[in-house]
């Protein structure tokens, strides 16, 4: 059995893989690296009856994962490289020989990945971190369930100005709505719940342009979207909008949250030596 664990900035996930198939998997939150990869280990071990014996290796990687400098609990511990592991991830999970990678974490890593070769296209410090940061400001709440409560009865209208507010006609292949500029209106009226959407759909948008342009420069008409943010219901909703205006398409796979863990666990030879 391999254990991989993707030490990121606010969450941990581990996977449990054993003959090429990923078997557990569970997610921590800690104040530190150490904390979160033995915690996550831990958690893996006890909440699935696995037995330190039955485990060949461990292989971390993440933000965090460089702050682990030695074996854990006596077994070999390996780091994979964070790109390398979102790359060999998303390829296992999607099934596809030649992809884009949207990884949304903290921030954003767009990967074009194809057998032989991972690359590390660039992407954007906007992601789950200033999602959460812009609703502490802006709403006074730091937790993105709440946040997503707001959301789901927010109105784009309140903030957000839109093509139809400034033409009577669209621009180009935009219609009239279609956004002009994100938090461009604002209105005194807007509720928190109208403002709780606006952060997210500038996220996403942004999110979404930078993916459209990384596959049209590939010639790829899909961006495979993994991490924390790719389970988001209402960023999902925003990328299905960008695939009708550009064609490209989004998709999700089962387990995306876990892209990067798995992508540690299975991935071959040369890991980092810790």
């Amino acid at each position: 059995m391999i254990i991989g664990i993707d030490i990121g900035s606010t969450t941990t996930k581990a996977v449990s893989i054993e003959k090429g198939a990923v078997v557990k998997k569970i997610k921590t939150k800690a104040v530190d690296a150490v904390t979160s990869a033995t915690g996550a280990f831990g958690k893996m071990l006890i909440e699935n009856d696995i037995q330190i014996a039955q485990i060949e290796r461990i292989m971390i990687t993440g933000a965090g994962a460089t702050k682990i400098k030695n074996d854990l609990f006596g077994i070999p511990t390996k780091r994979v490289d964070e790109i390398t592991a979102i790359g060999v991830g998303g390829m296992f999970l999607s099934q596809k020989d030649v992809i884009v990678i949207t990884n949304i974490g903290t921030g954003t890593a767009i990967i074009e990945a194809k057998k032989g070769a991972i690359s590390h296209m660039g992407g954007s410090g906007v992601g789950g971190g200033a999602i959460l940061g812009l609703a502490k400001k802006m709403l006074g709440i730091s937790h993105f369930d709440a946040i997503m409560e707001l959301a789901k009865n927010g109105n784009l209208n309140q903030v957000d100005l839109l093509l139809e507010d400034i033409t009577d006609t669209g621009i180009s292949f935009l219609n009239k709505e279609a956004t002009a500029s994100n938090f461009g209106k604002t209105l005194d009226s807007a509720r928190p719940e109208d403002i709780a959407l606006g952060i997210l759909n500038m996220a996403y948008q942004v999110i979404g342009m930078l993916s459209v342009f990384a596959a049209k420069s590939k010639n790829i008409d899909r961006v495979i979207v993994t991490g924390n943010g790719s389970a988001n219901p209402i960023g999902q909703t925003i990328l299905t909008t960008i695939t009708g205006m550009y064609r490209i398409h989004f998709e999700y796979p089962a387990d995306a949250v876990y892209a990067t863990a798995i992508g540690a666990g299975i991935a071959d030879p040369p890991y980092i030596t810790l």
